[in-house]
């Protein structure tokens, strides 16, 4: 196609200096374009129907390993202040008046068993991300396909979110309660959140680090799809280039 359009503007530029277009050289030139343009969109209608379900499965099992892999590591939580897990909202507020009455270790204690425990929760996840890839449906694939630079991660949100939560809770919880704060936060927020004085997801640390662990896992996944859709064939992955590289 690109060739026929430098035929076309080559003709049109000798225009000027020599006799008008023929016909038949203006209706060669188009039927040229016009089976150009009918080739391009035959690749389309082929990927569309065989390659676009494997590049995008692919895509999303590797955007969801490499996630996987680096907030499962030590300190892939501790380490990374954009996933970092702070103190709850509550305990936040009040870390003046803790530190005064010296419970500063105590936070410090807290803070590290947090985010440890996420470090050891979010490999779970793997088998519920990979459920969802297996499942992906007709719909799935062209919404992913139409839905901008966030729809896979968008995806895997829908899908896994509530299940994930369920999934980390238990596994949290076996990491947190070593701490003794965390045994005393619960004890006093679960009696708090009766009365509405704190927001649900915080009215224990198991569900606080749950939640911020999921929200992590989709905010390290959306960093993984911005690098495949910026340089889809650095991913190594042919048919990930092929589907990706289309889309850019």
């Amino acid at each position: 196609m690109r060739a026929s359009l430098l035929a076309l503007s080559s003709t049109i530029s000798s225009s000027s200096t020599s006799s008008i277009i023929s016909l038949q050289t203006v209706s060669v030139i188009l039927s040229s374009l016009l089976l150009s343009f009918s080739a391009g969109a035959a690749d389309l209608s082929q990927l569309s129907n065989k390659d676009a379900n494997s590049g995008l499965k692919a895509a999303l099992e590797q955007g969801a390993n490499a996630a996987l892999g680096k907030l499962g590591a030590t300190d892939g939580f501790l380490g990374n202040d954009k996933v970092k897990i702070p103190l709850p909202s509550i305990l936040e507020k009040a870390k003046p008046l803790l530190k005064l009455s010296g419970q500063s270790k105590q936070l410090d204690e807290l803070v590290i068993a947090m985010n440890r425990a996420a470090e050891s929760a979010v490999p779970m996840a793997k088998p519920l991300l990979l459920d969802a890839i297996k499942g992906m449906s007709v719909t799935d694939a062209k919404n992913i396909l139409t839905g901008g630079d966030t729809s896979v991660t968008d995806f895997f949100r829908q899908k896994t979110s509530t299940a994930l939560g369920t999934k980390f809770s238990p596994i949290v919880k076996g990491v947190t309660d070593k701490v003794g704060l965390a045994t005393k936060y619960n004890a006093v927020m679960g009696k708090a959140q009766k009365m509405g004085a704190v927001p649900e997801n915080e009215a224990t640390v198991e569900s606080y680090v749950s939640g911020r662990a999921v929200d992590a896992l989709y905010t390290m996944i959306a960093e993984e799809e911005k690098k495949i859709r910026q340089d889809p064939i650095g991913t190594g992955s042919k048919i990930i280039g092929k589907v990706f590289g289309l889309l850019k």
